[in-house]
């Protein structure tokens, strides 16, 4: 039997599985769903189990559980390590979803016309997770498995991986492997095809800009008073020049551009920015100029300010100059960029550019390094050979707005690059009520997944 027969015999029984596994309520951040999370491990342990894996483990940690497993077949094989990731975001507010977010519901949308898994972690990530749990079992069970493989799926990525670090670190050898594959990423559309390339970076700080001990009367101090407020906004549109470029000195340094052929392939891509402004309901777009909004959102550095507070909001009115103004600022980081370093340059710059009637506080929250895929290598020219087999179509190299900062810590600790083949769509709701993932992503990924390891054990055999 061929792999694709095995596939196509088993459809239903992959989707009641997959179901299943979406009802546990595997909320890593909420104490009251530890035993549900643990619950999740064990589960998708048993699923490895049933894959045919020589074995399957939890590893504990100071929280939720690793689960590992591995297939080795032979020293001279390479190896393909899979990660991916079993908890999930908290389901609030639930009045706004449609049908229950742990009862899988399937649903057809404009996006989904063959219907869609409606549930929190449909696409995010259980539902790609397992759609590498599904094709290594039809490999295993068709004796097509042309590889060595081995699985490290976690339970805390949505919680910033606290113990994940600490576990690749000691177990190395163990996690040893030619190179990392990983679906927690996004499709351009199914007539387009993408892999991701580039995930950004992250740098998370506090600002507080302070002009006196307490809150004054606006009668007896306006107009003679720094209003710490108006300091913070005057200090804040400073960091950006009239075409939106950022003007932290140094800020840039280390951006890299890719190369010219992968940029026409981005601009190349399809994009309608209506539909892209419809999803949040913004009324425009912007950005620096020069660029389009791939570009804007995926190999450029942003800066954003993401909350910003201080004086009187209550009810009603109280005329007061406050003694206190705060800011939270993130930026999104790009190619060689470093999270420590452009934390420095923040805070050198803006405690700077302060006048000195205010006092001025950063404190750094976290961060984590930008990643890029090499594009000429043979781990992407397999990934892109597979997606053009099942996809019928080349797919397009795309660098992604947000961040998996554990990507980049793969590369640092383990030495090995990271392949991103997402199958879920911008557009399935990912950390929102009414998350969903396509049953055509679903099963297209199982597909696509073997046609990997086909193409990359024929590659690393220079065929």
């Amino acid at each position: 039997m061929t792999t694709q027969q095995y596939l196509e015999e088993n459809r239903d029984r992959f989707l009641e599985e997959l179901k299943a596994l979406i009802r546990i309520p595997s909320i890593s951040t909420a104490p009251e769903h530890k035993q549900d999370t643990h619950h999740c491990a064990v589960q998708v342990q048993e699923y490895l189990v049933r894959a045919g894996l020589d074995r399957a483990k939890l590893y504990p940690t100071a929280g939720h559980p690793i689960v590992y497993g591995e297939k080795h077949l032979s020293d001279d094989l390479p190896t393909v390590l899979i990660y991916g990731h079993y908890d999930v975001q908290p389901a609030d507010p639930l009045d706004e979803w449609d049908t229950p977010p742990f009862e899988p519901t399937i649903r057809k949308t404009e996006h989904h016309p063959d219907g869609a898994i409606f549930a929190r972690g449909a696409t995010d990530d259980k539902g790609q997770m397992f759609i590498h749990v599904k094709a290594v079992e039809a490999m295993i069970q068709t004796g097509n498995l042309p590889c060595n493989v081995k699985f490290m799926i976690e339970g805390e990525e949505e919680i910033g991986s606290p113990n994940l670090i600490p576990f690749i670190t000691e177990h190395k050898e163990m996690l040893s492997s030619d190179v990392i594959l990983i679906s927690d990423t996004s499709l351009l559309s199914k007539d387009h095809p993408s892999i991701t390339v580039g995930l950004r970076g992250l740098t998370y700080l506090d600002v507080k800009v302070r002009s006196a001990r307490a809150d004054m009367h606006s009668g007896l101090f306006g107009g003679a008073v720094a209003n710490p407020i108006n300091v913070l906004c005057d200090m804040i549109a400073s960091l950006k020049d009239e075409n939106k470029h950022i003007t932290i000195p140094g800020f840039y340094d280390d951006v890299q551009f890719p190369s010219e052929r992968d940029r026409q392939l981005m601009r190349d891509a399809p994009f309608d920015a209506q539909e892209y402004m419809d999803s949040p309901g913004v009324f425009g777009l912007e950005g620096e100029k020069g660029y389009t909004t791939y570009e804007r959102t995926g190999i450029l550095p942003t800066l954003d300010v993401n909350g910003i507070w201080g004086g009187f909001t209550g009810e009603g009115s109280k005329t007061v100059i406050p003694a206190v103004a705060n800011a939270k600022i993130s930026m999104r980081l790009v190619s060689n960029q470093d999270h420590e370093k452009i934390t420095q340059l923040f805070s050198d710059h803006f405690k700077s550019i302060a006048p000195e009637t205010v006092k001025v506080e950063v404190k750094p929250h976290h961060g984590g390094n930008p990643y890029v895929t090499p594009t000429d290598t043979a781990e992407y020219r397999a990934a892109a050979d597979a997606v053009k087999k099942t996809f019928g179509r080349e797919p397009v190299p795309m660098y992604e707005g947000g961040s998996i900062p554990i990507v980049a810590k793969f590369k640092e600790v383990l030495g090995v690059e990271s392949i991103l083949m997402g199958f879920g769509f911008d557009t399935d709701g990912l950390h929102s009520p009414n998350e969903h993932f396509g049953l055509w992503n679903f099963y297209k990924g199982i597909e696509t997944v073997p046609e990997f390891f086909q193409a990359y054990s024929r590659m690393k055999d220079g065929v």
